[in-house]
C-alpha cells in the first residue's frame, strides 16, 4: 500500500515539475531550490564557479554535471532539459522553483520586510507584486545589474541573479523605472583614462586569413555576436562555446583582432557576463585548443 508520505512527495514533486514546466512555455529560465532556496548542486570541479570555469581548476570549459550546477547560469526554458533524466534527482529534492529574472527580461526589488515595502510604496512607481514569507517582490519589465542591499531590506535581481517563484502576483507590469536603475549606482562615477577593453592577447599569425575571406570572418564574428545576444538560458555555456568556435576556425591563422574579441565580449557582457567571466572564457577556450 503506498504511504501518505510517498504520495505527498510525488504530490510536490510532480507540482514543482508542472510550475517548471509552465514558466518554460512563456521563456522564462528555470531551476530547481534545495530547502533553504540553495541552488544544486556545485559539484567539486565547479564550486563556486559558472560554466567555464578557470584555468587552474581540474575541469576547465563548459559544465558536463549530470545535474543543473550553476544556479542562474544553469535555469532554462528548455523542456528537453526540465524533463531530462539528468534532472530527474534535482526535481526530487527540490524544496522550491527559482526563475532568473535577467533571461526572462524582468528586474525583481527584493522587499524583504514590512520597513522596506514601506519605503517603496512611497518612493518606487506600482508595478506587479508578488507576496514573498516576509516581504515583497516587485516586478519590472526590463534588465539590469544585480545588487544586493542596495539599501536596508531591499535586493535587486536580475542579470546573473535568481528569484524563488511564488506566483504570477498582482497588478500590471511596467518599465523598469530610473529610480530603480540609480539604487544600483553606489557612488558618483569618477573620470578616469580610457583603458583597453580587451587585455587578453590575439591570437599570434600573419595578421591575414590564409584560408578564408575578409567577408567569411566578418560575418563569422557577427553570427557569433548573434549567438551569445539571443541566448535566453545557460550564458555562461554560450559565451564559452562561441569563443571556442570562433578560435577553433580562427585562433591559428592570426586573423582575429582586439576589435573582433571586444565585439565578442562587448555582446557577453550585454548579457549580464563580467569582464573577468570573458577573460576566463577566452583563456579557457584558448588553452583548450592548445593556442
Amino acid at each position: 500500500m503506498t504511504q501518505p508520505t510517498t504520495i505527498r512527495r510525488v504530490a510536490r514533486v510532480t507540482g514543482h515539475l508542472n510550475t517548471a514546466l509552465g514558466l518554460a512555455v512563456l521563456r522564462v529560465p528555470v531551476l530547481p531550490l534545495r530547502a533553504g532556496k540553495v541552488p544544486f548542486g556545485n559539484c567539486p570541479d565547479c564550486t563556486d564557479l559558472a560554466c567555464g570555469g578557470r584555468p587552474n581548476m581540474r575541469h576547465a570549459g563548459p559544465c558536463t554535471c549530470p545535474r543543473p550546477c550553476h544556479a542562474w547560469a544553469a535555469a532554462t526554458s528548455d523542456p528537453t532539459v526540465i524533463r531530462s533524466r539528468e534532472w530527474a534527482g534535482a526535481w526530487r529534492e527540490a524544496a522550491a522553483v527559482a526563475y532568473h529574472p535577467g533571461g526572462a527580461g524582468l528586474t525583481v526589488v527584493d522587499l524583504d520586510d514590512t520597513k522596506a515595502v514601506t519605503w517603496a510604496r512611497q518612493s518606487l512607481p506600482p508595478t506587479r507584486t508578488v507576496v514573498t514569507t516576509r516581504g515583497e517582490h516587485w516586478v519590472y519589465q526590463g534588465t539590469m545589474r544585480s545588487v544586493n542591499a542596495v539599501r536596508d531590506g531591499v535586493d535587486i535581481k536580475s542579470t546573473m541573479a535568481y528569484a524563488r517563484w511564488l506566483g504570477p502576483g498582482t497588478g500590471s507590469m511596467t518599465a523598469l523605472p530610473t529610480v530603480v536603475r540609480a539604487l544600483a549606482v553606489k557612488e558618483p562615477p569618477t573620470v578616469r583614462p580610457a583603458q583597453p577593453a580587451v587585455t587578453v592577447p590575439a591570437p599570434v599569425g600573419g595578421g591575414e586569413c590564409r584560408h578564408r575571406t575578409p567577408v567569411y570572418l566578418e560575418r563569422g564574428i557577427a553570427m557569433a555576436e548573434q549567438r551569445i545576444t539571443e541566448a535566453r538560458s545557460a550564458i555562461h555555456a554560450t559565451v564559452y562555446r562561441t569563443f571556442l568556435a570562433v578560435l577553433s576556425v580562427h585562433g591559428r591563422c592570426g586573423c582575429l583582432t582586439d576589435t573582433h574579441i571586444a565585439r565578442l565580449f562587448t555582446a557577453a557582457q550585454a548579457k549580464g557576463e563580467s569582464a573577468r567571466h570573458c577573460t576566463d572564457a577566452w583563456t579557457n577556450a584558448r588553452t583548450r585548443l592548445g593556442l
